[in-house]
């Protein structure tokens, strides 16, 4: 399909040559689901609970995309006559209509809109390449809003990538052989190559996305041309051309020629010839670095790469998943038990040019010391008793990938050792072996201690601290972002209801200690809380006494104890070395509360 491309007459050229019956063009499924991920970006970013693309069918109008917004009163479908709406007046001026607040405008305070309690709009009109209006891309909201010059800016580019569809569509039925002219007007990137990765077409925003131009591009070897596969781990002919292929769509980061990280979301699908054969692929891809940084910059991002938390503190840790996106140095993250190191550990592996490898995860404290050898490194058959055969260790099942050593702490010194010559020189040998294996390996680690403090008690090599530390990480605990338990709250009970368990949520009372609770455990803690309380509320909104023993102990306790007994650093240290460290008796001892121990361990600092 794409070897035979040759340049073509110009585009507007084209349009004017063209005709076209509008009413035998369909909007594709692919294309109406890009669409509704517009509308949820751009109510989620822009922060209004609607988010819309109308599409006009004179003398009505229809919601063809809506936001998924709880608070949206417009759902798809819906159709209403063109006269006194907002979208009227953009259809009729093909230009941008801002009206902050209708309650205050002569000309808009009648709109049927405000029956709804939307007082607020911002449109742009979508037309098709031949001038004639599609419908309109807007924002509603509730209250008065001036909306911002970068919130336009970001409207303008999901309008610019909506009319680019509705030309593919256009031009694609007029006339197959302008294919590279539509392809070039684009703001998506687009590479086609055959079975054996050679490139048959490279249009100009890819030019301007990855900064290669398509000269030295078209004709080559993908892998070639960019260094390593341009999909990184999750390339589909690394070990060769595949049979079939299937749709596949997910982001990832990417060098430009300047060596420059740039964020994309890739959509990957395969080409056939005239017998439905396969014989390549085509790729399509936007640059959204800029997006991601300004939701972030704007604080209005509520989960990344499938952790979620809208907190300062939360939106550091999703800065750094991205920077270290485009790299692969070490990372070492630190937090307390329960806050999510895992998960932020797979995120940065997710987001990375190693994607599509494998993510391993080696729990250190969870085996036992005779076999943590063997199990991270593998061994030959009869290394010892019992093996019966060779066994390949974490770091060759995580070849190409990452090798993720949670609790790195409780590595005993021998392996610390062979761990440092592998981050050195990337080989090592397998217990009983004589040759050395090379791998190529991503190491994160985590620890819920301080690991500096480890190496200071002689309990870790500080070689081995200065070469997994390279990027550290601190996630912090859930007391210190209480403003995130409501999103997390949402999103367990979300989950819940996908697995079955119904619950028309919680009370104001039972969220409200909820917010209040020290949370020793963080967010683990929290998820157990919840499933128990769905389990014992039946379905019910979720009261106070249907919430866990330890959070109504520590409820009845702050009720019941009045002023709480003062704390000084002296009397607690003395009770925790009588303790032995454990806390629930050193409280016992000072006759206070767990929690009260907690927090003011939480807030001390020596």
């Amino acid at each position: 399909m794409y070897s035979n491309l040759k340049a073509t007459s110009s585009p507007k050229h084209f349009i004017m040559q063209a005709q076209v019956n509008k009413k035998d063009l369909r909007i594709t499924d692919e294309i109406a689901n890009r669409w509704q991920s517009i509308v949820n970006t751009m109510a989620e970013i822009i922060g209004v609970p609607s988010a819309l693309i109308m599409k006009v069918d004179a003398p009505f109008i229809e919601v063809f995309r809506s936001s998924e917004m709880s608070n949206n009163p417009y759902e798809i479908g819906e159709r209403e006559r063109l006269a006194g709406l907002y979208c009227k007046k953009v259809v009729r001026t093909r230009s941008k209509l801002l009206v902050p607040n209708a309650l205050k405008d002569k000309e808009w305070k009648k709109n049927q809109d405000i029956e709804l309690g939307m007082i607020s709009y911002l449109g742009f009109p979508l037309l098709w390449p031949d001038g004639e209006v599609f419908g309109t891309i807007c924002v509603v909201d509730s209250k008065e809003n001036e909306f911002g010059q970068s919130y336009e800016k970001l409207m303008v580019k999901f309008k610019e990538l909506i009319e680019a569809h509705l030309a593919l569509l256009y031009k694609s039925v007029s006339d197959r052989t302008n294919l590279e002219d539509i392809l070039d007007d684009l703001t998506e990137g687009i590479i086609a190559h055959d079975k054996d990765r050679r490139i048959l077409f490279f249009n100009r925003a890819a030019e301007e996305i990855t900064g290669y131009p398509r000269e030295d591009v078209v004709g080559k070897d993908c892998h070639e041309v960019f260094g390593e596969p341009f999909c990184g781990g999750r390339c589909s002919f690394k070990e060769g051309p595949p049979d079939s292929m299937d749709h596949l769509e997910y982001p990832m980061n990417i060098l430009t020629k300047k060596g420059d990280a740039r964020r994309i979301e890739m959509t990957l699908s395969e080409r056939k010839d005239d017998t439905g054969r396969f014989v390549g692929v085509i790729a399509s891809f936007r640059d959204v670095t800029d997006l991601i940084g300004l939701t972030i910059q704007l604080g209005n991002l509520k989960s990344f790469a499938g952790i979620v938390g809208q907190d300062p503190k939360m939106l550091q840790v999703y800065r750094q998943i991205r920077d270290l996106g485009a790299n692969h140095y070490p990372v070492h993250i630190s937090g307390e038990t329960g806050t999510g190191k895992e998960l932020v550990a797979a995120a940065i592996h997710n987001e990375s040019r190693r994607g599509g490898g494998p993510f391993v995860p080696v729990n250190c404290a969870a085996l036992p010391e005779g076999t943590l050898e063997s199990e991270l490194f593998g061994h030959v058959k009869g290394a010892f008793t019992g093996a019966v055969r060779g066994k390949k260790g974490r770091f060759e099942l995580a070849h190409g990938g990452t090798l993720f050593l949670d609790e790195v702490t409780d590595l005993p010194k021998t392996v610390q050792g062979k761990l440092l010559r592998v981050l050195q020189e990337g080989t090592f040998e397998r217990v009983g072996a004589e040759k050395s294996t090379s791998v190529d390996v991503r190491i994160i680690s985590a620890t819920n201690r301080d690991l500096k403090r480890e190496v200071e008690k002689g309990n870790f090599r500080l070689d081995l601290y200065y070469r997994i530390n390279v990027v550290p990480i601190h996630i912090p605990p859930l007391k210190n972002r209480k403003n995130d338990i409501s999103l997390l709250l949402e999103h367990f009970l979300n989950k819940a209801h996908q697995e079955g368990q119904k619950s028309t949520g919680f009370s104001k009372a039972a969220l409200t200690i909820m917010k209040d609770y020290p949370w020793p455990g963080n967010i683990r803690e929290l998820q157990s809380a919840i499933r128990f309380a769905l389990v014992k509320s039946r379905g019910r909104t979720v009261q106070p006494h249907h919430l866990s023993l330890e959070l109504r102990k520590w409820q009845e306790g702050r009720s019941s104890r009045g002023p709480t007994r003062k704390l000084d650093p002296e009397s607690v240290q003395a009770a925790l070395s009588r303790s032995g460290g454990n806390k629930a008796k050193a409280a016992r001892m000072l006759r206070v509360g767990r929690a009260t121990l907690y927090r003011f361990l939480a807030g001390f600092h020596p």
